[in-house]
């Protein structure tokens, strides 16, 4: 490798770890930025839907495996973590676990199971799936309450540190710093992954899967990989919900979920990291200041998400970087976690 490659390298390096700084920093500041609960709350919800779109962009943005069950993940992750606590006593942290790992061999039985489905056929396949997980909560009544609802679902337990105060996370900005940070770490995690050689498979087999098994990538092997991981994530967020907003009901799990990650998703950008982070905030953000338009807000919603996906084919990132090129004097801030 030149000396000049070497140093664009070192270069895109730096940038990178100036911008995680950055975004550190910003999680840090906003819960001292919004003090009401409500925003504080949606926060929260950010952070959550970070984490199931991330998860959801290593299957399908890297992948390349169209996914539309990814709610029913969440939902076993957090009904898995709830009756493990609160049926059998299991400590928060444990049950947290075990969700992921539950989440993510479920994700991995889907994989394999459909392993030679490929476009619509995996995505009929994969939501087949979130119809029977959402069919199995809410009239397992004896396991799940069912439509009843299961309440009085407790935060995770309080961190007592020799000469600090006990951080209790029943406090909306120590809830908020637990499940950003967790989003944080997941990000960071995904983001050496997509730059490892394993990135590079993926997209290979994103790209071209007879190529790609042409050069001897198992691809069945590795299909199923991102499926375990993409879905564990999502039984994290689950687990989290369900302790924060401390009740469960099947219905929060629905269809229409997986639809509203997935477009989190293409209107970020599809095949990036850091694109399904901005589309998550973006509308989970959208809709609470749309609120004041009455029923018109859904309306306007729609007509948002339409237009961004057809001006914005590339979503938030594309729009980004062409943004950029344009000015000629912008930070490489979309050089984070774009596509391989």
């Amino acid at each position: 490798m030149s000396s000049e490659a070497q140093s664009a390298l070192a270069g895109q390096s730096g940038n990178r770890h100036w911008w995680l700084l950055v975004a550190a920093v910003v999680v840090a500041v906003l819960p001292f930025a919004f003090q009401d609960s409500y925003w504080r709350t949606n926060l929260i919800v950010c952070a959550l839907n970070v984490m199931l779109a991330i998860g959801l962009d290593f299957i399908l943005g890297y992948a390349g495996q169209l996914n539309l069950g990814h709610s029913a993940f969440y939902g076993i992750g957090a009904y898995a973590s709830t009756l493990l606590i609160m049926k059998l006593g299991v400590p928060f942290w444990m049950a947290f676990v075990f969700a992921m790992v539950l989440s993510g061999a479920a994700g991995m039985a889907l994989s394999i199971f459909a392993v030679r489905l490929r476009g619509h056929y995996l995505a009929i396949a994969s939501l087949g799936f979130a119809v029977i997980v959402h069919q199995v909560l809410l009239n397992w009544i004896s396991l799940t309450q069912g439509p009843l609802g299961i309440y009085a679902i407790k935060p995770p337990p309080d961190i007592a540190l020799p000469g600090l105060p006990v951080i209790s996370f029943s406090n909306t900005a120590n809830m908020f710093y637990l499940v950003a940070g967790f989003a944080f770490l997941f990000y960071l995690l995904l983001d050496q992954l997509v730059r490892s050689p394993i990135g590079e498979a993926l997209t290979a087999i994103r790209e071209d899967e007879i190529s790609a098994a042409s050069f001897g990538i198992n691809c069945t092997a590795w299909k199923v990989f991102a499926f375990g991981v993409g879905s564990a994530l999502a039984g994290a967020a689950g687990a989290f919900y369900a302790s924060f907003v401390g009740t469960l009901v099947p219905d929060a799990f629905i269809i229409t979920e997986s639809f509203t990650i997935l477009a989190m998703v293409i209107v970020g950008g599809m095949g990036t990291l850091i694109g399904p982070v901005w589309g998550a905030i973006l509308l989970t953000i959208l809709p609470e200041l749309l609120r004041g338009f009455g029923d018109l807000r859904l309306v306007l919603y729609g007509a948002a998400l339409t237009l961004a996906v057809l001006f914005m084919p590339g979503g938030i990132v594309q729009a980004g970087q062409m943004l950029r090129k344009r000015l000629g004097r912008l930070p490489a801030a979309t050089n984070v976690g774009t596509r391989q």
